[in-house]
């Protein structure tokens, strides 16, 4: 499985921001599909994930209400749309996929691929 993140950047505070995760190289429908970030000097947090073949979606208490993660079958990304920005929010953020959604879909051991980072910056 391979995957490829893009879409951060610099943004203010109250801003917007997209992210898009290219995954390739598998059949996914139970994998689940997850966002994670890192701010300097701060363990690799979960921010959301769900299940690729759906119904299952989970997101972090810090972003829940202004982030949105989402699949596109025909385009094969997973997309977090992220609202009301804040500086709390500056992170590498990274995409990552494990073969089975499970009750520890926050736990960043439990995923096996990972994508190169995209970092997000939030500051005026």
């Amino acid at each position: 499985v391979q995957l490829q993140a893009c879409g951060g950047g610099l943004v203010q505070p109250g801003g917007s921001l997209r992210l898009s995760c290219a995954v390739s190289g598998g059949t996914f429908t139970d994998y689940a599909l997850a966002w994670f970030r890192q701010a300097p000097g701060k363990e690799r947090e979960i921010v959301a994930a769900l299940r690729w073949g759906g119904g299952r979606y989970a997101y972090a208490d810090s972003v829940k209400g202004r982030f949105s993660i989402s699949r596109d079958h025909v385009k094969n990304t997973v997309n977090l749309q992220m609202n009301s920005l804040n500086p709390e929010d500056t992170a590498v953020y990274y995409c990552a996929a494990r073969i089975r959604w499970t009750t520890n879909w926050g736990t960043p051991g439990e995923y096996g691929y990972w994508g190169q980072g995209t970092e997000v910056t939030v500051s005026s």
